[in-house]
């Protein structure tokens, strides 16, 4: 990687090296130096790491470039000859959920119930369903088998 047109991969490499050919150095310092190395290597990891070279999403990626996009002369939303559709209510829910007002945080006062406001949403469960048939079999006194035939 390169900051500033010095190549910091190699510096440290460099560094590195050197740390191993010195013989006159303590082992704290030599231990303390490649900590050192390390924390430096990280750092600089984070601090590069971009939506092209990371799992970050551009639009939190401060240091992404912003192009200037131009404004369209377009209205926005769907083509004037498209007609939308909505998904319409059904009478019999598979599941109906109470959702209860707690009073506590009503003004004080007198309330009557006036029924239910109602939103529908649609969920596709997918689901495996894995049916055995087991058939009974049965051993007369002869020593011979008989079972049901899993067809019906």
């Amino acid at each position: 990687m390169k900051i500033d047109f010095i190549d910091v991969d190699s510096a440290i490499s460099h560094a590195k090296q050197l740390l191993e050919t010195e013989r006159d150095i303590s082992p704290a310092l030599k231990s303390a130096l490649e900590v050192i190395l390390l924390l430096v290597t990280v750092l600089l990891n984070r601090v590069t790491l971009n939506s092209k070279n990371s799992s970050k999403p551009p639009a939190s990626d401060p240091n992404r470039k912003k192009g200037n996009r131009k404004k369209s002369d377009k209205p926005s939303g769907g083509q004037k000859s498209h007609v939308g559709t909505t998904l319409q209510k059904i009478d019999d829910s598979d599941e109906i959920e109470i959702i209860t007002i707690d009073r506590r945080t009503l003004p004080k006062g007198r309330y009557t119930a006036d029924g239910f406001e109602t939103r529908q949403v649609f969920d596709i469960d997918i689901s495996r369903v894995v049916t055995e048939y087991q058939a009974q079999r049965l051993i007369n006194g002869k020593g011979s088998v008989f079972y049901r035939s899993f067809s019906r």
